[in-house]
């Protein structure tokens, strides 16, 4: 059955109650299709949004029912290969669009979708041209990418699972492409499967974590933990939502429950002792911080943060949540890029209201100030943890990363 379809049955269960979306808008917040479709501050779905690559920058189309610079004239067969087979109108699609995800989509789902785009009021605005270096710019090339990295696959529930696990499955590996940023990708752009699958990615010089070992990570994940991060934003256990995962939250928020429980089951249900820790941290050297370097960042965390980090120890709650920064997942993790961007750019936008927003301090600290704070939150919160390296590099690396002025 479609989610579409398991959608309909639940507002029937409830009354059908006025107030809720249509059919297609749920599918399309659980397959999140503002996120790469939506220009920052843009019309919702008007395309314009960009995705820096390694080798060039791709932009998210117009897909609203415009019939000059949406897909306004698309037929119903013609939608349906696009998003789950990479195939459009004018040629191939490149795999910034998740059909490698999406090919498992029902049929269903997908003209949900389309309907609930068509009943939005068409934007004419033309799509920005990708920048991409050779020989990435050809896009007849994505036929032999397809090729070798693309296998057209409808998702076949497993019956050997129940009826939320498998809904789970589909919407983490289907509607919702999880894996398009929490799986390693390989030179050629494409995710890597087995072992590797949800073991982990980078985008946007954001660490996406690896999924496939919450339950036995660092800083263990339970299936209620997630189910409220997917729900609100934040786990008082492990922290807030930021970065390409704020977006994200927002649409997931808008779900029901049933929906963000079930993904957080199948989840959950992936960190076996055979997939755990498929790439092992690095066995790094722990070294203490020089005192002049913990007295700066201690200073510093007294000055910018402790105000707004105190809850946990009896303090005011400001700003909306105050989470424990013992309990923040980034401070743990093998690298530092998280907690860095977060220390530099803030969290301006939150995932939902509740959460409220945290200012950065790219403008305020200096690269060995960001330093000194970083280096002073891994020991002190995670002392038990190799300390990390060539921090003060990775600080100016990611402050002039593009889009980050």
């Amino acid at each position: 059955m479609s989610l579409r379809s398991l959608y309909l049955l639940s507002l029937l269960a409830a009354g059908g109650s006025a107030q809720a979306m249509s059919a297609g808008e749920y599918v399309a917040k659980a397959g999140d299709c503002t996120a790469c479709h939506t220009a920052p501050g843009g019309t919702p779905y008007a395309g314009g949004f960009a995705f820096k690559l390694p080798f060039g920058t791709i932009y998210g189309t117009n897909i609203t029912a415009d019939k000059e610079t949406g897909i306004g004239n698309w037929s119903d067969d013609q939608f349906v290969r696009a998003v789950r087979e990479g195939i459009g109108p004018q040629g191939n699609l490149y795999p910034a669009m998740p059909y490698t995800s999406y090919t498992g989509l029902s049929r269903d789902d997908v003209l949900a979708i389309k309907a609930y785009l068509f009943s939005l009021p068409p934007v004419k605005q033309a799509n920005p041209q990708n920048d991409l270096s050779f020989p990435f710019n050809q896009r007849w090339g994505m036929k032999f990418w397809n090729l070798a990295f693309f296998h057209e696959q409808r998702f076949t529930p497993d019956l050997n699972k129940d009826e939320q696990w498998n809904r789970g499955a589909y919407l983490v590996n289907g509607l919702g492409h999880c894996a398009a940023c929490h799986s390693p990708r390989n030179l050629l752009g494409a995710e890597k499967g087995g072992a590797a699958f949800l073991a982990g990615g980078m985008v946007d010089g954001w660490e996406a974590p690896a999924l496939n070992q919450l339950a036995n990570a660092d800083k263990p994940w339970t299936e209620e933990q997630l189910f409220q991060y997917f729900r609100s934003g934040h786990s008082a256990e492990h922290g807030v939502a930021a970065g390409p995962m704020g977006p994200v939250v927002s649409e997931l928020a808008t779900l029901p429950q049933s929906d963000l429980r079930a993904m957080a089951n199948y989840v959950m249900s992936l960190s076996t002792k055979a997939t755990l820790n498929v790439e092992p941290q690095a066995q790094l050297a722990a070294r203490a911080l020089p005192a002049a370097g913990q007295l700066a960042g201690e200073r510093l965390f007294q000055g910018a943060c402790l105000a707004c980090h105190s809850a946990a120890a009896g303090g005011p709650q400001l700003f909306g949540v105050s989470p424990d920064l013992a309990n923040n997942t980034n401070i743990f993790s093998d690298r530092p890029d998280n907690l860095i961007k977060v220390i530099l750019h803030g969290i301006p936008k939150p995932a939902t209201a509740e959460l409220g927003f945290m200012p950065g301090f790219k403008d305020s600290f200096s690269d060995r100030q960001v330093t000194a704070l970083v280096n002073y939150l891994r020991q002190r919160y995670a002392g038990d943890k190799p300390a990390w390296r060539d921090v003060e590099e990775q600080v100016a690396r990611l402050r002039a990363e593009p889009g980050n002025h």
